[in-house]
């Protein structure tokens, strides 16, 4: 119970890291933000808890290719914002990540990438 806990706060750490710099820079915040620590984290969770090479590898694979229909969203969200207001701009922007997603997912099916079950 007590590594889970570890994991929690450091990773909770990462967040509360990445919110602090932004309220003193945005590019900074925005810099930090981009990296990939959550990622980074969760592969040395998973090497540190003796998962195979090949789950670990997966992991990063498909996050790769997860995290590019996320990517408009980041454009949309400030175009967005000031004619929606924060709480429908975020809905939107889950919308068009969802949108993104399965339009993706479609398009890299026909180069043998299955990112849907």
């Amino acid at each position: 119970m007590s590594w889970i806990a570890t994991k929690y706060l450091i990773t909770a750490a990462v967040v509360v890291i990445v919110s602090e710099a932004a309220k003193r820079s945005d590019k900074l915040g925005g810099f930090i933000g981009a990296l990939p620590m959550i990622t980074l984290l969760t592969l040395i969770w998973l090497y540190i808890e003796k998962q195979p090479q090949a789950k670990i590898a997966n992991h990063a694979w498909y996050t790769f290719w997860y995290v590019v229909p996320t990517l408009p969203m980041f454009l949309a969200f400030p175009v967005l914002l000031p004619r929606l207001g924060f709480w429908l701009t975020m809905l939107s922007c889950v919308g068009i990540t969802v949108l993104c997603f399965g339009f993706f997912a479609l398009l890299v099916r026909q180069f043998g990438i299955q990112l849907l079950p």
